[in-house]
């Protein structure tokens, strides 16, 4: 089969592999779209500690064509959405309603699923490895959504979709009448602002040094858009939007320290800070403890959205097929399962969501 691997760091290709056989509790998910994400090129490019080879992709909407002997979640036909944190549902994170912690997901992302032809075992990247016109995984790491939305829309829920969301909805908790910020306006950052349109906050500030995505921003609910590269003080700036104050609550969705630390001086005392994007895993973020301990701002991150799959995938379907989010908007670009091709939309800064059409 063909699939989309990164063999080493900054090596990508697409390979025939051979496929490991399903197990008891496995699924075999034809592919019917797979979202391009900024976390399968930081693998690729190293910034993330996975071990390589690896099959990428994690943003998966298909249709299930076989299921193991002891599967329970989903039938053959089944249209379903790919989990990246899949949930036992069982152990002590997910008894506590923290699924986006389960302490099964490691286990279950680690399973190989092909092996080269040499003989090496090939996982697939957060359980997934989308980037193939068939994948198998284990049945946690699907959910199965009743729907007439397009794949290359409901594969977007998979990964940034409800890690924006999710950190607007469950993490942040953003109520009416909030002041927030999202600084960074790709596909997670714009999920965020819609679903602060959603959840009522009175004023979405959207910061994007791109002036597509700034003009996109707008359009999907952003109150005011600023450009980073001409502001000398962003943080005073958005202070100045705010009476002074800063926000309720700010996202940062870029994934870098920088802006980090931007978002966490634009928020006002008291207020909250969630860090969204994924920043290089060896990168350390300079804030002073006196700072931090001063302000009483609550600093957290958004693990998936602090996500419970099988309650938020059918939520944000339902606001989608309602048109409170419009997820066709956030697809930029759709290509075919050429190696080339993916190639050059890791490369693109410009869009916000290529999706692969296998």
């Amino acid at each position: 089969m063909s699939v989309g691997i990164a063999s080493d760091v900054d090596t990508f290709a697409t390979a025939e592999l051979e496929t490991v056989p399903p197990g008891a509790r496995d699924v075999v998910v034809a592919v019917g779209a797979s979202g391009i994400c900024a976390s399968d090129h930081s693998v690729l490019a190293g910034r993330l500690p996975f071990p390589l080879p690896l099959a990428l992709g994690h943003e998966l909407a298909g249709r299930v064509i076989e299921v193991g002997a002891d599967v329970s979640r989903v039938r053959v036909g089944d249209r379903v959405i790919g989990a990246s944190i899949p949930a036992c549902g069982q152990c002590w994170w997910c008894r506590r309603h923290l699924k986006y912690l389960c302490s099964q997901t490691p286990a279950i992302w680690a399973v190989p699923r092909y092996r080269t032809d040499d003989g090496r075992a090939v996982s697939a990247f957060c359980g997934l490895g989308s980037f193939a016109e068939t994948t198998t995984v284990h049945e946690l790491s699907v959910v199965a959504v009743d729907t007439d939305l397009p794949d290359e829309q409901l594969a977007l829920i998979g990964c940034g979709v409800v890690t924006g969301a999710g950190a607007v909805f469950n993490t942040a908790r953003v109520c009416p009448g909030d002041e927030i910020a999202v600084v960074g306006a790709g596909g997670v950052g714009l999920a965020v602002i819609q679903a602060a349109a959603v959840a009522g906050a009175s004023r979405i500030v959207a910061i994007e040094p791109v002036p597509a995505k700034r003009r996109l921003a707008a359009e999907l609910g952003a109150t005011d858009v600023l450009d980073p590269t001409v502001i000398d003080d962003l943080v005073q700036a958005v202070r100045d939007l705010t009476g002074g104050r800063g926000v309720d609550a700010a996202f940062e969705a870029a994934g870098r320290v920088d802006t980090t630390l931007a978002a966490y001086r634009m928020t006002r005392p008291a207020g909250t800070v969630v860090a969204v994007g994924a920043a290089e895993a060896t990168a350390v973020l300079d804030l002073g403890a006196w700072e931090h301990v001063s302000g009483g701002r609550n600093f957290t991150s958004a693990v998936y959205g602090s996500a419970d799959i099988d309650v938020d995938f059918p939520l944000l379907v339902r606001l989608a097929e309602a048109g409170r989010l419009n997820l066709d908007r956030l697809v930029s670009a759709r290509i075919g399962l050429s190696a080339a091709d993916i190639t050059a939309a890791f490369a693109d800064t410009e869009s916000v969501r290529t999706v692969i059409l296998p």
